[in-house]
């Protein structure tokens, strides 16, 4: 990859850009297509069966590029995401006529298999659950989500074997993790035998989420009060 030195202002943004979604394919607004740079140009480049090119053909390290029709993206992302892929989306934010210097993008949307809404990879006969996995070096908590159903629910398992059994009866495509403790040869087996991606949740804080639910129910609650309250004057 060449140095930052010899990068142009746009591809020291799409850099900083791709360096927050390493496990995502960056599909990169550039007028009216997405364009895609580095390791992900040639793999999506073979995914899809795309025209690989390069960006600075001429330089020492050209650097290799592929793109699609921003009008047609979304069969290209379902196709991606229906193998188990995640792509996040980055758009320009602001206008190009007023912008000062480079356009600013940033990442607008982020799609995974477990969390695709709409398209081919939704059959609206079946649920897409999302699930979360937690150990606690005796217990394993999961945790499932139908974000286009609103269907959420919990359970506590005993074993590997038991994760294993509920997390292909659910056919779960994603799992997130929020810690590292969730044993190796489970994970392993949970890649290779049902086929799921795993993302990680960084920074979890328990208390401060517990913190943040019962201050929203404490706030609602009072609304509904004072709406009780007001009714009755009227």
């Amino acid at each position: 990859m060449p140095q930052k030195t010899k990068n142009t202002p746009m591809m020291e943004q799409y850099l900083r850009i791709k360096e927050q979604y390493q496990d995502a394919f960056l599909f990169y607004r550039l007028g009216d297509f997405y364009e895609l740079f580095y390791d992900d140009a040639l793999k999506v480049a073979q995914l899809l069966e795309l025209t690989l090119t390069s960006r600075n053909k001429n330089a020492e390290d050209p650097i290799p590029m592929c793109g699609v029709p921003y009008h047609a993206a979304n069969n290209y992302i379902d196709i991606l995401v229906e193998q188990g892929y995640k792509v996040a989306i980055c758009e320009q934010v602001e206008d190009p006529k007023s912008a000062k210097g480079m356009v600013k993008r940033e990442v607008v949307q982020l799609i995974t298999p477990g969390t695709l809404m709409e398209g081919k990879g939704v059959n609206a006969k079946e649920n897409n659950f999302l699930t979360a996995l937690a150990f606690d070096q005796s217990h394993y908590g999961l945790s499932y989500v139908d974000l286009t159903t609103g269907e959420l629910c919990s359970t506590t398992l005993s074993d590997e074997e038991s994760v294993l059994n509920e997390a292909s009866s659910l056919k779960t495509k994603e799992m997130v993790l929020t810690s590292n403790d969730v044993p190796q040869s489970l994970k392993d087996t949970l890649k290779t035998r049902l086929g799921i991606v795993f993302s990680l949740q960084e920074d979890y804080d328990p208390n401060a989420e517990l913190q943040f639910l019962t201050s929203e129910l404490a706030s609602n609650l009072e609304k509904k009060q004072q709406e009780n309250c007001c009714s009755i004057f009227l």
